[in-house]
This record gives structure tokens, C-alpha cells and sequence, in this order.
């Protein structure tokens, strides 16, 4: 079958190389699944560098997250057959960015059938993020504010979706006019530019001198300092990720004056600590995606020949929505 791999380690265009490679062996308790659609990730950027907190020995094949179809399964599966569409986390290093993956049975769901093929391989790490985010950690209620940076990126753009069907006021940061658009269309009610404006002036004065209820901060650095800035008075600032390349450092004192919290998001950990809870989400997402009220927008659909150059364009930080791989395009 063919594989994209990485042998070294460095930028996703310059290490990711299609090779042929032999067919994955499912263990007792996975799954093979022929590759139906995959989302590229930030992770999958960090592990060709090898700046993820995974690092998986080479050579590895990338792509964390997919749609698939059962081919086989191992002995101890049960719940899933051959012909069923499922989404979930694949088992690298047979990873998504591949005709056939490997994925475990305890991450892997059955297909919304509300989402087509792009769309659904795009659904699990950025939509369990935001619900456990907004839900779980922040507590985010129908009424107050929610801002969202990197509005039209993979994360960003989930929130922005959940926070309007959990009934939330939603502004998104972003970078450029392009991505400002984007931002609308996932149904952000305010949209910042943050090459023209300051995130800071504006959620003041939408929120009149208030401030956001729940920030939800992928980006980290300088963007989480100016969020401390514009926070509420018993306000939750989620720490996703630092997509923006700087572990900030926190002011605790300014927290404490404030008044305002500081949630720190590892999602994956739910996997193993409470599993119950990840299908509990998953079971309100396939119901939101039913009743219309989430959707990945995706921006970009690439055959499979065509990873490296679009893995690539997500470090560079010039994707919108998502860019999915769809095998056989």
C-alpha cells in the first residue's frame, strides 16, 4: 500500500516522502481500516519536527485522526464489522496519511452519518477538544461571551461552532481578511482581525468594559498575555495549545486580582481516565452534527499523492478551516 513516512526529522515538506509499504496487522484489540478521509493536525507539524510530547520512532507515518471503513478486526474487537464507516484516533506510526490505518477500538465511533467522508475525518480531535474545553473545563454557559483565537483554524473553528449551539455570544480572532470570512461563515457573531485591530478594545467594547466570559486560547505567548487583559470578573481563560511557538509563562498575581481562572486542557488524558466521558461526547456531537448545528468546514480536499505540500501549508499557518487528505481523489 502507500504510505506517506518520516525517516528525519524536520519540516513536513522537506522529511514527509510516499512510499510503498506493507499492509498494517491489526492486534487483538484494533482495527484496519481502508483510509476514507483524514484531517491534517498541528500534532502531525510537531512530530515531523519532533516537538510533540509523542515521538514515535522512525520511519512513522503521520496523521492522527481519519475516517475509515473496517476491513478486519482483532480478536478481542467487538461492536464493529467489516463495511462499518467509523472516525476516531489512528495507532501510529499507521498513521492516517496512508490507504489503510490502524486505529484502537477504545477511540474509534461510529461515523456521523450527518458528515460526509472530509468532513467526518475531521470531526474527532477538534470537536472532543472544544466540547471537553468549553464544557468540562470551562463551564460555558448560554449567555455569556466566549472568545476564540485562531477563529478559522482547526480548533478555533470547532469552538466558534460550539460555542454558538451551547447559545454563547462569540467573538474570534484571526489573522487576515480571508480567515476573518471564514470566521463568519462558522457563525462567529463579532470577527477581529488581529492585523488591523486589537482583540482587547474590541471584546471591551462589545462586552461594555466587561470583558470575555471564557477565552479559549490555542495559540499561547503574547496572545494569552493580552488575554489577561480583557478577561471578566470570574472569567476562564482554557489553555489549549501553543500553536504560536511561546509556553507563556503566567502572572499568578494578576489571576488572584482579577479574580479569573486558569484551565489547563489535556484532552487525550480523558481517553484513558474516563473513557465514558469521551463517548458521552461523542454521542452529543453525532446529535449537534445531526441537528445541523456543527460541521467541519472544510477548506481544502487533497488526494493523498498531495500531503506533504498541504501538511506543510498548516505549519506555515496558511490553511482556514480544514484541510483533509481523501485517498483516491
Amino acid at each position: 500500500m502507500k504510505a506517506w513516512q518520516v525517516a528525519e526529522l524536520g519540516e513536513p515538506e522537506k522529511v514527509l516522502r510516499l512510499v510503498d509499504v506493507d499492509q498494517p496487522e491489526p492486534s487483538p484489540t484494533q482495527l484496519l481500516v481502508r483510509v476514507r478521509g483524514a484531517a491534517a493536525n498541528f500534532p502531525d507539524v510537531l512530530m515531523c519536527r519532533g516537538e510533540y510530547q509523542v515521538k514515535p520512532s522512525l520511519p512513522f507515518t503521520p496523521g492522527v485522526e481519519l475516517c475509515g471503513e473496517v476491513v478486519a478486526t482483532g480478536a478481542e474487537v467487538s461492536g464493529f464489522a467489516p463495511g462499518d464507516r467509523v472516525i476516531g484516533a489512528s495507532v501510529i506510526p499507521s498513521g492516517a496519511f496512508a490507504e489503510y490505518a490502524l486505529m484502537e477500538h477504545a477511540t474509534t465511533f461510529p461515523a456521523p452519518d450527518a458528515l460526509d467522508d472530509a468532513q467526518a475525518g475531521s470531526f474527532y480531535i477538534g470537536y472532543q477538544t472544544g466540547w471537553f474545553g468549553l464544557h468540562r473545563r470551562a463551564g460555558l454557559l448560554a449567555g455569556e461571551t466566549l472568545l476564540v483565537h485562531a477563529a478559522a483554524g482547526g480548533v478555533g473553528s470547532a469552538a466558534v461552532q460550539l460555542g454558538k449551539a451551547a447559545g454563547a455570544r462569540v467573538i474570534g480572532v484571526v489573522g487576515g481578511p480571508a480567515k476573518a470570512d471564514v470566521a463568519r461563515e462558522l457563525g462567529a457573531d463579532v470577527v477581529v482581525d488581529r492585523n488591523t485591530e486589537d482583540f482587547v478594545d474590541v471584546v471591551k467594547r462589545e462586552t461594555d468594559g466587561k470583558g470575555a466570559d471564557v477565552i479559549y486560547d490555542p495559540v499561547g505567548g503574547e496572545t494569552y498575555r493580552r488575554s489577561t487583559k480583557c478577561i471578566a470578573f470570574e472569567g476562564r481563560i482554557v489553555i489549549i495549545g501553543f500553536a504560536g511557538g511561546e509556553i507563556q509563562s503566567a502572572a499568578l498575581n494578576h489571576a488572584l486580582i482579577k479574580n479569573y481562572a486558569i484551565l489547563g486542557l489535556h484532552w487525550g488524558l480523558y481517553t484513558g481516565k474516563d473513557p465514558d466521558a469521551v463517548r458521552e461526547c461523542h454521542d452529543d456531537l453525532t446529535a449537534l452534527a445531526a441537528a445541523g448545528k456543527v460541521s467541519p468546514l472544510v477548506s481544502e480536499r487533497v488526494a493523498l499523492e498531495d500531503v506533504a505540500s498541504g501538511v506543510q501549508r498548516l505549519a506555515d499557518g496558511v490553511t482556514v478551516g480544514r484541510l483533509a487528505v481523501v485517498p483516491g481523489s
